[in-house]
């Protein structure tokens, strides 16, 4: 077996030890075996502790992956949707979460039900369900194919079954305590992905023989270092990119159960703001050293005349497998890596059994329910794993953000109706509604570029909601009537 794949197999067995005893640890802490644990910890989280911990989930391995990668093709433009995200989260802090708090809601669709019923109630359940599995599995991919490569695939071990494993020991770990255990081993995770950046950074510098001063220079010297593209007609151009990114975070944290969630377990609504407005602004400083990064990671493979791989996720393994950045940068980036694919499933997992547990069956205080429905989430994760698998190819994190602006644009735009509308709709259509708009979205997606020479980037989800706002509207009631709900 190579030094490397041992070295990793070891990490991954100590950060599994570490892990667990931090679990049991902040079980102890609290009633972690009830429902009203699992699925908002008591609401005595401190919101300090809430912010650190979703960190990790939101930017996790593929992030840490993909990112530096990124930078070849669009160079630092990333960073115009990074700034948005930053309005994106202000959004979510004092729009949305006053809404959440004052209707004292664990599962945020619940909102939906009081406002149209509970035909579109289980309607925005059940995309989020569609989008976090593909989310989940899209983030667990490349993680787990990474540890598939290097540890299993040399003893010949299949994929299916380094994919179980993860799950298995995922699952083990989240079927008790939920979001009372997540709140501890999330920041834990965030933590030792932070410190595995750091160690990366270190082993960079250190494989180039450079200053700090002198990589700024190497990146700000470089072609890929462009941050601002002002050319309207590319899928890059800053107020796509911008609006997008506020869109994107107001429907993939704002409306995404799992993020949620998490912030619902702070103790008031003021606590939930100060978390959501300070992990907003992670996102832009941790993004920017990541797309530096990858423009560092290009400069050393010319220097030394380094193959590139054929997709970009597969830059930085690349290095590391050549020797490059020195043999003991095996061990923060094992650590990433590991808690990158824990950290995309653990919360997903929770989250989703939450909804299924709420939204569907409408038995929150039923453990018996709960414990199986975590198991079927945690199976159905696993199988969808294996389908992104085959179809796979492309950036991974470009494919979430396409898969966003299909399965969450019906959640923006019921959430947006409701918000700022006063008028019903008849409820039994509201399926056909959020089907038929995803749908012509597709088509459009696919034509534009014949009819308009016009290609969607990521706007493509305000689309999709406007879409849907739209064929609420169609479906309105006659007459305004006084709303259970309101804003």
């Amino acid at each position: 077996m190579p030094l490397f794949s041992i070295i990793v197999l070891s990490t991954l067995i100590l950060y599994f030890l570490l892990l667990m005893g931090v679990s049991r640890w902040g079980t102890r802490r609290t009633d972690a075996t009830s429902n009203e644990a699992f699925f908002r910890a008591h609401r005595r989280a401190p919101w300090p502790l809430v912010a650190v911990g979703m960190i990790a989930g939101s930017i996790s391995g593929v992030t840490l992956i993909s990112v530096p990668g990124w930078v070849a093709g669009i160079g630092m433009t990333y960073l115009q949707m990074c700034m948005g995200y930053i309005l994106g989260y202000m959004a979510v802090a004092f729009l949305l979460l006053p809404l959440y708090y004052r209707l004292n809601l664990t599962s945020i669709y619940a909102y939906l039900g009081q406002r149209f019923g509970l035909t579109a109630h289980r309607t925005g359940a059940l995309f989020f369900l569609l989008s976090k599995l593909t989310g989940a599995a899209a983030r667990l991919y490349l993680a787990t194919l990474v540890l598939h490569t290097f540890v299993a695939a040399p003893l010949g071990i299949p994929l299916p079954l380094t994919t179980a494993v993860c799950l298995l020991l995922i699952w083990a770990y989240t079927r008790r305590s939920g979001q009372a255990g997540l709140l501890y081993t999330d920041v834990f995770q965030t933590l030792m992905l932070l410190l595995a950046l750091v160690g990366i950074t270190a082993a960079t510098l250190h494989a180039l023989r450079i200053s700090p001063a002198e990589a700024w220079r190497i990146i700000t010297d470089s072609p890929m270092s462009r941050v601002f593209e002002w050319d309207a007609g590319s899928t890059q151009s800053f107020w796509r990119q911008f609006v997008s990114g506020i869109f994107i975070v107001i429907v993939m944290t704002g409306l995404d159960q799992d993020m949620m969630q998490k912030n619902l377990t702070c103790r008031d609504l003021p606590s939930a703001q100060k978390d959501m407005c300070l992990y907003g602004l992670t996102f832009l400083p941790i993004n920017a050293l990541l797309l530096a990064l990858g423009i560092l990671f290009y400069h050393l493979a010319a220097l030394h005349g380094i193959s590139l791989p054929a997709k970009a996720d597969q830059l930085l393994p690349t290095l590391i497998v050549s020797g490059q950045l020195g043999m003991w940068v095996i061990v923060p980036f094992s650590i990433g890596i590991v808690a990158a694919a824990f950290s995309a499933a653990d919360g997903a997992l929770t989250a989703l059994t939450t909804s299924v547990c709420i939204d569907f069956f409408r038995r929150p205080d039923d453990p018996h329910l709960r414990r199986r429905v975590h198991f079927v989430i945690a199976l159905l994760c696993y199988l969808c794993l294996l389908l992104f698998h085959a179809v796979g190819g492309g950036s991974i994190i470009n494919t979430i953000f396409v898969l966003a602006s299909y399965t969450y644009g019906p959640l923006l735009g019921l959430f947006f109706y409701g918000l700022y509308t006063r008028r019903q709709v008849y409820d039994r259509w509201v399926p056909l509604v959020a089907v038929f708009a995803p749908t012509l979205c597709l088509a459009l997606d696919h034509y534009a570029p014949l009819w308009w020479n016009y290609t969607f980037g990521y706007e493509l989800l305000l689309l999709n909601g406007a879409l849907t706002a739209f064929g609420l509207w169609l479906l309105r009631k006659p007459k305004a009537t006084a709303l259970a709900v309101r804003r």
